[in-house]
């Protein structure tokens, strides 16, 4: 059941369902990943070749004279303007099917998080396009990933995935991105997924935020997405306002965790430091999982820094990989949240990867998965993203407890994402 915002959103996507994307040049045919990804490099004027990045970066330079001195400068776009529709032929071209293929027979959803990265990128550049020029001077590049809501739990390998998504929202120089993903089953396509991203459009030389088209809603509907589109960015700021980093624990949730801490306490001891784990319980602390990445050049976007859907996967299969040897079972994604973009990840860095289960209700498991680089030379560690993910399990799982006050913040930090994520599914 979608909720009344997302219906509305559906509306206007279906309604998009014979649209084909005029900067495309395969007219007449509804595009594929593979050719979306051509698109954007296309647009930027990207190279295939990694030898010639430092060439594309001197010629990208020069496209900073079309760049808009004020948004007023720029034409408002129309919703139906950034309309996107690609396709994704898992049915229909069987080889296809090895790179998205897991062992339990279903679609790696690492895989999906890099084709929405992508096609959110296109839709923004769609939104910006100058049909008076022959490459985009805006470099658009992800800034946080709002939350991904699953519809359906399972993906079929076999069947054919669709893509919908447009521009809903726009400040001066961020866009929202809107996407819709649905399934080819038994004769019709079944919702599987909505997902809400937020790109930032920059200078050609990735430095500096640069302006973008305003967005002008027609009728009714479109004026109620837009709205939405107000009402997250408040919720944003509203989120990162409270966020523990910064102010000090809600009174209800500073009782639940002296509540933690007494039900820990060794009673046949009169201290403080004695601590005992009560039972169908883990230590937060064992309940971690790492990982390593060396960022090759095959990785790299379009502005030759490591693709951020590629660290999206890498993330999700490490949460994943650690919801499954916590609870001792397969988890399923019910949702992905406020995955926040912090700095790029350059070529030649060695990716560190955190993994933590930081909550548990049930049969549901959170998961925050930290990322950051390290310079080898000087040993500089600096985050780059922080990713949430919620699981459902197939059954229920034993409690994750916090000892130390940096863990029970992480703990209180997860059960705020899995109750935001828990309204949403209502």
């Amino acid at each position: 059941m979608l909720c009344p915002r997302s219906f509305i959103l559906y509306r206007i996507l279906k309604s998009a369902v014979s649209f084909k994307c005029r900067k495309f040049s395969c007219v007449g045919k509804v595009p594929d990943m593979v050719e979306v990804r051509n698109k954007l490099r296309e647009i930027v004027g990207a190279s295939s070749n990694w030898q010639d990045h430092q060439q594309v970066l001197v010629e990208r330079a020069s496209l900073s004279q079309y760049l808009a001195q004020s948004q007023e400068e720029l034409p408002p776009k129309r919703m139906k303007d950034s309309m996107i529709e690609a396709h994704l032929p898992l049915g229909s071209q069987p080889a296809l099917r090895e790179k998205y293929l897991n062992s339990h027979n279903s679609v790696r959803f690492g895989r999906i998080l890099e084709d929405l990265d992508c096609l959110g990128v296109l839709i923004c550049y769609s939104h910006t396009w100058n049909e008076d020029l022959q490459r985009s001077p805006l470099s658009i590049v992800t800034a946080l990933v709002d939350k991904i809501d699953m519809r359906q739990n399972i993906i079929y390998p076999d069947c054919d995935i669709k893509f919908t998504g447009h521009v809903t929202w726009v400040g001066k120089t961020s866009i929202e991105a809107t996407m819709h993903m649905s399934q080819y089953q038994n004769g019709a396509y079944t919702d599987v997924l909505d997902a809400t991203f937020v790109m930032v459009a920059r200078d050609p030389e990735n430095k500096r935020a640069a302006f973008v088209n305003p967005l002008k809603p027609e009728g009714p509907e479109e004026e109620a997405i837009f709205h939405q589109g107000e009402i997250n960015k408040k919720r944003r700021v509203e989120l990162s306002t409270a966020s523990l980093l910064k102010v000090a624990p809600a009174a209800e949730e500073r009782t639940l965790i002296h509540n933690l801490f007494l039900n820990t306490l060794d009673t046949r001891r009169v201290s403080f430091r004695s601590r005992i784990l009560p039972p169908n319980s883990v230590w937060m602390e064992d309940a971690k999982l790492k990982g390593l990445e060396i960022c090759h050049p095959q990785e790299r976007n379009i502005f030759n820094r490591i693709f951020g859907g590629f660290l999206m996967r890498k993330a999700y299969e490490l949460g994943r990989a650690n919801a499954c040897a916590f609870a001792g079972c397969r988890p399923t994604v019910v949702a992905v949240d406020d995955i926040l973009f912090r700095k790029p990840v350059e070529i030649g860095s060695l990716l560190l990867l955190s993994s933590q289960v930081c909550y548990t209700e049930g049969m549901y498991v959170q998961v925050r998965v930290h990322t950051e680089v390290l310079d080898p030379l000087t040993r500089e560690h600096n985050t780059t993203n922080v990713f949430h993910f919620t699981f459902r399990l197939e059954k229920d799982v034993s409690a994750v407890v916090p000892q130390s006050y940096g863990e029970s913040m992480l703990y209180l930090d997860g059960k705020r994402h899995f109750d935001g994520t828990m309204r949403n599914q209502c």
